[in-house]
């Protein structure tokens, strides 16, 4: 059982969050929902529990994913903590 917590179409943002239950997920695991609704309407926002499928990544996609998302983090400190330039 999957709870698809929601599903949102605005302006700025169309996003939806799956949250398997009773699974705990690793990096690079991906997470196929089953039934959920293909569009929705704008401005709309749905909350739903349905079925999902978990593939588990292999040992070298796992350890891959968790290298490329130290460095996505140490650019996100590069970006994050650039002094100020003197006016």
């Amino acid at each position: 059982m999957c709870r698809v917590r929601s599903k949102l179409n605005v302006f700025d943002s169309f996003h939806a969050y799956a949250v398997p239950e009773n699974v705990t997920l690793r990096p690079g695991d991906e997470v196929i929902v089953h039934g959920a609704p293909a569009q929705v309407a704008y401005g709309e926002k749905y909350s739903f529990e349905t079925s999902a499928t978990v593939i588990r990544a292999g040992f070298f996609l796992r350890h891959w994913t968790q290298f490329r998302s130290i460095l996505e983090l140490t650019e996100l400190y590069h970006v994050g903590f650039e002094p100020k330039e003197a006016a």
